[in-house]
């Protein structure tokens, strides 16, 4: 262990400060992020304890892998997957025609309320924003929309699965803060509407204040039988969300099992439809694993990075820290927003939930806050994160299934007032925690 430096010898925030550049230069040289947290966490416990710290590490990620709510998330991401390869998220696009046809803007809210829906199903992010670029943009600038408006509902409407339950945000966030995912879901349930909401009346007052921005589309004489075989797409969806949500509100199901209830739903959707085939689920069953494979080991590489940092004691001298920036408690909530605002530009959701919760939670439970309020804020961080530069993930999903005239810079312009609105409803959770419910 000699070419180690002695990390005990810088002292606890010589060492924080190490161990924060290491992340920082081993990130910018492109090794991904489960990687780096590995290794930093493996070089800090032989560097602060020695070889006899291994084990340690091993135990923290053992007790992380081998939480029972963690099944729910391979669940979910299985239902997104069969959702994205079959004709559901289509015809329930259809569907949302009938409901949605004669209003000014009224691809822009069919659009939303599919991506609310789609969210309520599965709460993947970027399945839902490649559909909607898929389904529901070409739509929306064939018939004359201004582009930036039909770019930022596909996007923000997409990244509405951070908030809207099941979202595996909030799983993950439940499983680093030892808070209910069911009481998770409740909280978030309203929020996440309200946050829709804002997007529809955003839509409709600058639809009906400039007309040109949204043409209403030429109507279609749709007969009743027609009506009634597009409303017939909506029945298996809604179906599965009450399915799904209902047994976890009611108190029925778990989360787990509410999400095995999912996945059978949408596997027998695609069989009533008749789209089941064993390449669909083995397709399926491929994108899961890349999806939940990346997931882990971000988990594993975080979980040991946490533990071993404080073991050294780094929590309570970055607690420390940040309580002592202000004897107000909602300047040190404002500075962990700020903190968790800046860290969204540069690392994925993952890495920040299991990154910095096991710091946050237990200052905001000693601060007297609820952890499952802060559950919802962080969420809503999230969203902000999804959208904003420069790595906005969202921006990039859309990318690569949007027209080529259309560019990034394109997309993260046109995302501005949705980013303003999804800090507008961040604010309105700080000021009135009431909206959770907590």
């Amino acid at each position: 262990m000699e070419f180690l430096p002695d990390f005990q010898a810088m002292g606890i925030g010589g060492a924080t400060f190490a161990m924060f550049v290491m992340l920082m230069v081993l990130l910018l040289t492109g090794m991904p992020l489960a990687f780096v947290t590995l290794l930093v966490a493996l070089i800090f416990a032989l560097g602060w304890f020695g070889p006899m710290a291994v084990p340690l590490i091993t135990s923290r990620i053992f007790s992380f892998v081998n939480s029972f709510v963690f099944v729910s998330v391979p669940m979910f991401v299985l239902m997104a997957a069969i959702l994205d390869r079959s004709g559901i998220a289509r015809d329930l696009f259809d569907a949302m025609k009938v409901l949605a046809g004669r209003i000014r803007g009224g691809v822009a809210i069919q659009t939303l309320l599919v991506a609310v829906v789609l969210a309520a199903m599965s709460g993947i992010i970027g399945g839902e924003v490649i559909l909607l670029g898929l389904l529901a943009l070409p739509q929306m600038l064939r018939l004359g929309y201004d582009r930036n408006l039909a770019i930022g509902v596909c996007c923000a409407g997409g990244a509405l699965g951070t908030m809207v339950p099941p979202s595996i945000v909030l799983i993950i966030y439940g499983l680093t803060a030892n808070v209910s995912v069911g009481d998770l879901f409740s909280a978030a349930f309203i929020p996440g509407l309200m946050l829709a909401g804002f997007y529809a009346a955003y839509i409709l007052i600058r639809a009906y204040l400039n007309p040109a921005l949204a043409p209403i589309a030429e109507p279609e004489d749709i007969t009743r039988t027609e009506k009634l075989r597009l409303l017939k797409g909506l029945f298996l969806p809604i179906l599965v969300v009450v399915f799904v949500l209902g047994s976890i509100y009611g108190g029925i199901a778990s989360v787990t099992e509410a999400s095995a209830i999912g996945v059978v739903g949408v596997t027998l959707s695609t069989v009533i439809r008749g789209e089941f085939t064993v390449g669909l689920m083995a397709g399926a069953a491929k994108q899961t694993l890349r999806t939940v494979g990346m997931i882990v080991w971000i988990g594993i590489g975080a979980s040991a990075l946490v533990g071993v940092f404080n073991l050294m004691g780094g929590i309570t001298f970055v607690s420390n820290l940040i309580t002592g920036i202000s004897d107000e408690p909602i300047v040190v909530i404002l500075f962990m927003m700020l903190i968790l605002f800046v860290l969204g530009m540069f690392l994925d959701w993952v890495g920040i939930a299991l990154l910095c919760m096991p710091i946050f939670v237990p200052i905001v439970r000693d601060m007297g806050y609820d952890p499952v309020w802060f559950g919802v804020v962080f969420a809503m961080n999230m969203q902000v994160s999804f959208l904003s530069p420069p790595f906005g993930p969202a921006a990039f999903y859309l990318k690569s299934v949007a027209p080529p005239d259309i560019s990034l810079g394109d997309i993260f312009r046109s995302l501005l007032p949705f980013i303003a609105m999804q800090v507008l409803a961040l604010a309105l959770l700080l000021v009135f925690p009431g909206i959770t419910g907590h």
